[in-house]
C-alpha cells in the first residue's frame, strides 16, 4: 500500500532525519521529556505475582509489593544486549535500575513519543563495557522531530491500527510454526516407535515412554549401543578464535537446523583439543541448563572439532545408519519423556552420562532402519522448509512494521487523511 506525503519539506539539519515536514519543529529530547534510570531492587523482592509490575531492561521481570511510578510512560531498556528497546508502563509500577523512565515535560502523546524513540534505534548509542548500556546524558541531547499535538495523536492512532494488523499476521505465522513443529515431532515419534508398516504385529516395550513397538524390534539402552563409554568434554576457556585450530563446540554453537553457528566460532590449541576430537557421526548431548537434552550429530564436513564440558559424547558402535537413527530419536516425544523424567532438579537441570546411558531406544533391523530414516528425513525436510518460510515471513513483517513506524514518526508519510477524525480526537 502506498501512502501520501506532506505538501512541503525542509532540511532538518539532523543526519538520521533528513527532511521533515515544513511545519514541524526539530528539538532535542531534553526539551520534550526527562529521562531517569529506575531504582535498584533485589531479586528476593521480585515474585511471580503481585500488585505492581517490575520493569527491567527488557520489559516486565516480575512483580513486587511497592511502586516507584504511577502513570503512563515509555520505558527504555538501559542495560544488556537489548538496551534501547521500548516498552510502555501504565498505572503503578516499579522501574528497576536497568530501565529508563521517559517523563514528558511538554504536551506530548505518550505513544507517539515511545514510537519515535523506537524508530531511533537507540541500541546504536550503547556504550561498550562489561555489557552494553545506554548513557542517559547522551540520549537526551539527540534531536527528534516535533509535530503539532494533533498530528502526534493522529500518528499514534494510525500506528495503533496498522501495527495491530501486522502483529495479527505475525501471530498467525507463529501459530503455524507451532503447529508444524508439533506435527513434525508427531511424525518422528511415530516413525521411531511404530515404524512405517501399519500392519506390523506389536508388543509392549515395557518402557513407559515407548509404549508398544513392532514385535521384531529390539529395545536397548544407549550404553549398549556404544563403542566406548559416554564421556564429558574439555573444561577449557573459549579464548581463541584461530580458524587454523580445531573448533571448540559449545552448547550455544549448535543451531536448530543441526548446523554450527559461524558467528560463535571458538577454537582450542591442538594439544588441548586432542583428547576431545570428534569423528564422523559422533553424537553430542547437552547435559545441563535450559538446553539439557539438546542433541547434535557431528559430520566430517564441519571440519576438525572438539567439544566442551557441558556436552556428552555418544560414539555409537555401528557407524553407518545407527547414528542417524539415534539423532532422529532425539527429536521424538519418547526421547524427551525419558530425558525430562531423569532430569535432576538442582539449581539447574542436569542429566548425567549415567542417566543418558540408561535411556531406552527401539532398534529395528538394519534394512528397515535405513528405510525409516530415509523416508522420515524427507518428511522432516518438508516441515523444515515450511517452518523456514514462515520464519522468513515473520522477519519481513517485523521489517515492515519498523519501516512503517519510522516513516510515520519522521513525517515521510502523511497519515492525517488516513485516520477518522473521531478516532484521532
Amino acid at each position: 500500500m502506498s501512502f501520501p506525503r506532506y505538501p512541503a519539506y525542509k532540511d532538518s539539519g539532523v543526519e538520521w532525519l533528513g527532511e521533515v515536514p515544513e511545519h514541524w519543529e526539530v528539538l532535542p529530547i531534553k526539551r520534550i521529556a526527562s529521562l531517569q534510570s529506575g531504582t535498584g531492587i533485589t531479586a528476593d523482592s521480585i515474585t511471580d505475582e503481585g500488585p505492581f509490575p517490575v520493569y527491567g531492561g527488557n520489559g516486565v521481570r516480575g512483580y513486587t509489593d511497592a511502586n516507584t511510578h504511577e502513570g503512563h510512560f515509555p520505558i527504555i531498556g538501559r542495560q544488556g544486549a537489548l538496551c534501547g528497546n521500548i516498552n510502555y508502563a501504565k498505572g503503578g509500577f516499579w522501574a528497576s535500575e536497568h530501565a529508563v523512565v521517559v517523563t514528558p515535560c511538554k504536551q506530548v502523546e505518550v505513544h507517539w513519543l515511545g514510537e519515535t524513540l523506537r524508530a531511533m534505534n537507540l541500541n546504536q548509542y550503547s556504550v561498550s563495557a562489561a555489557q552494553p548500556g545506554l548513557s542517559v546524558e547522551a540520549i537526551v541531547n539527540l534531536f527528534i522531530p516535533w509535530p503539532p499535538r494533533d498530528e502526534q495523536r493522529t500518528i499514534s492512532t494510525f500506528l495503533d491500527h496498522e501495527t495491530a494488523k501486522i502483529e495479527a499476521l505475525i501471530a498467525e505465522q507463529q501459530h503455524l510454526i507451532e503447529l508444524l513443529q508439533e506435527k513434525r515431532q508427531a511424525v518422528i515419534s511415530h516413525a521411531v516407535t511404530k515404524g512405517l508398516n501399519p500392519d506390523a504385529p506389536m508388543k509392549d516395550s515395557g518402557v513407559e515412554w515407548l509404549g508398544e513397538v513392532p514385535e521384531h524390534w529390539e529395545i536397548k539402552k544407549l550404553k549398549h549401543l556404544l563403542s566406548q563409554p559416554l564421556s564429558y568434554g574439555a573444561n577449557e576457556p573459549a579464548d581463541s578464535s584461530d580458524p587454523e585450530l580445531p573448533r571448540y563446540i559449545r552448547i550455544t554453537d549448535i543451531q536448530e537446523d543441526g548446523t554450527l553457528n559461524a558467528d560463535t566460532f571458538r577454537s582450542l590449541p591442538a594439544e588441548k583439543a586432542e583428547p576431545y576430537m570428534l569423528i564422523d557421526k559422533d553424537m553430542l548431548l547437552a547435559r545441563s541448563g535450559a538446553t539439557v537434552g539438546k542433541a547434535f550429530l557431528y559430520k566430517r564436513e564441519f571440519g576438525p572439532c572438539c567439544f566442551a564440558g557441558y556436552l556428552i559424547l555418544a560414539r555409537l558402535e555401528a557407524r553407518d545408519s545407527l547414528p542417524e537413527w539415534f539423532r532422529l530419536f532425539t527429536e521424538s516425544s519418547a526421547y524427551w519423556g525419558q530425558v525430562k523424567s531423569d532430569a535432576i532438579q538442582a539449581t539447574i537441570q542436569n542429566v548425567s552420562a549415567e542417566k543418558y546411558g540408561n535411556i531406552f531406544i527401539p532398534v529395528p533391523p538394519e534394512d528397515e532402519l535405513v528405510g525409516i530414516v530415509r523416508e522420515t528425513k524427507s518428511l522432516v525436510e518438508h516441515f523444515n522448509r515450511t517452518v523456514s518460510a514462515a520464519k522468513r515471513s515473520i522477519f519481513l513483517l517485523h521489517e515492515r512494521r519498523s519501516a512503517l513506524i519510522s516513516a510515520a514518526v519522521t513525517g515521510q508519510i502523511d497519515v492525517r487523511g488516513l485516520v477518522p477524525e473521531a478516532s484521532a480526537a
